[in-house]
């Protein structure tokens, strides 16, 4: 990490391109960091809804087929279209819950109708983003960095324990590989250099799996029912248009756009940077349009996938170009499903042990975005204490918010929904410190009001 700047040690920039052969394994490896996270999603609501194993694993090749032209347009931009930064996009967990209540009372139909509609509130909030961005100086988009790493840190732990609900879950096998894989990637990341350093990740994957094929707990079958080739169909599901399921999914891309905002903030950050109006309002436009065209074939919405930012900073390859690559094998899975059936198989227990990881980065790097751009004195910490309190708390206890309205639960008992309005209002009602406050702090070194922090960060100038 630069001491100038707070930017991490860079293997690869924003423009570099590495080789032919080796960018193809460090795209593999963003692939296999969040493919099996992503077609969860559709495998999760299809199963709950009910609909066919045909139709499910069409759900699944439209969430690899859009999340690869997503990427794509990410990395490449369309006119103002695109961040053009190394934005790995995916479907998200946010959107299970409704997708299963909604799916499940309506149908499908609704779930997409809602979508195509819902999703541009994105494109409307980028295209408004001059207006508001002021709203998410870096202690705000740090927090909301920082937040997404720790209400996804239970997630990785449930992966690693080898799945939420399942019937071996915490069993020694799924801990034992969990382990291995975390110990192959850190070990590898911190102790060596050169290639194997930027492929930690990839390399514990792959002992990861090779050990749950020794032990006899990866199931290929899946791979046997895929077929080998599969084109995108429009309107498979057809489309209605529920009011209830428009304003639900509408609250939960307001979300997402506040999430992308975070996780394109998290990839500046490894540049010591914040990112600028145009990357953010190109990273939000790619959230809304392709995730509205995307419904319109069966596709689960699309936002900027969290690990990916973690994995970006924990090996220090930024290059677009590498993404690009990830973009190109997403596309490749989603027409040839046999192929991504493979890496379906990948084991929970494997996979846990290195989101768990990146989950951390994730987290790791908002702190490091608020560090290098705002003192810590008493008023900024106690936002950050306020803000991720009352985020995390609505996550691990949302039953506290039961006595409201459906809608608003859904909408104030997600973490980053809580944080980022916790932080915004605190940031833009609470005046910050004045230079004479400044030099009394220090003057007095008053650790109950000045925090012990004064001489800590950059000023506030």
């Amino acid at each position: 990490m630069s001491e100038r700047d707070g930017s991490i040690e860079l293997a690869y920039g924003l423009e570099d391109k590495p080789p032919a052969i080796k960018a193809l394994f460090l795209g593999v490896q963003h692939v296999a960091a969040m493919i099996v996270p992503a077609t969860a999603v559709a495998l999760i609501v299809g199963g709950s809804i009910g609909v066919g194993s045909a139709d499910t694993a069409f759900l699944v090749q439209m969430v690899l087929v859009f999340s690869g032209l997503a990427t794509l347009v990410q990395v490449f931009p369309i006119g103002p279209v695109g961040s053009r930064l190394p934005v790995v996009m995916g479907t998200s967990f946010a959107f299970v819950g409704a997708a299963i209540a909604i799916g499940s009372q309506y149908g499908l139909d609704a779930v997409f109708g809602a979508i195509v509609i819902a999703a541009l509130v994105e494109v409307l909030i980028g295209w408004q983003f001059r207006r508001v961005k002021r709203f998410f100086p870096p202690l705000v988009s740090g927090l909301i960095v920082m937040i997404i790493g720790l209400y996804l840190i239970p997630v990785g732990m449930d992966y690693l324990a080898g799945g939420a609900g399942a019937s071996d879950y915490g069993a020694y096998h799924n801990l034992g590989l969990g382990l291995l894989v975390i110990v192959v990637t850190v070990g590898l990341n911190l102790f060596t250099d050169g290639a194997l350093r930027t492929l930690s990740i990839l390399a514990g994957l792959m002992v990861g799996y090779v050990a749950a094929i020794a032990i006899g707990i990866v199931d290929f079958s899946p791979v046997a029912d895929a077929g080998w080739f599969a084109v995108p169909v429009p309107g498979r599901f057809g489309f209605s248009f529920e009011p209830v399921a428009i304003l639900t999914f509408t609250a939960i891309h307001i979300t997402a756009a506040i999430e992308s905002v975070g996780d394109i903030s998290g990839i500046t950050a490894a540049e010591g940077r914040t990112p600028t109006e145009d990357e953010v309002t190109g990273g939000l436009f790619v959230d809304g349009i392709g995730s509205s065209i995307g419904a319109l074939f069966g596709a689960f919405p699309l936002t900027t996938f969290s690990q990916n930012v973690g994995l970006i900073n924990f090996t220090g390859v930024m290059s677009r170009y590498v993404v690009g690559v990830s973009g190109v094998v997403l596309l490749v899975l989603g027409f040839v499903p046999k192929i991504s059936a493979v890496v379906t198989t990948i084991p929970s227990a494997v996979l846990g042990g290195a989101v768990l990881v990146m989950f951390g980065m994730v987290m790791a790097s908002g702190l490091r975005l608020i560090f290098l751009n705002e003192r810590l004195n008493r008023r900024n910490m106690v936002i950050m204490a306020t803000s991720i309190g009352a985020g995390l708390g609505v996550e691990v206890r949302p039953d506290a918010l039961s006595a409201l309205p459906d809608q608003a639960t859904i909408f104030f008992g997600n973490a980053i929904i809580m944080t980022a309005i916790t932080a915004v209002l605190l940031n833009t009602l609470v005046p910050r410190e004045t230079e004479a406050d400044l030099q009394d702090t220090a003057t007095t070194g008053d650790l109950d009001e000045g925090l012990g922090t004064d001489a800590v960060g950059p000023s506030e100038d």
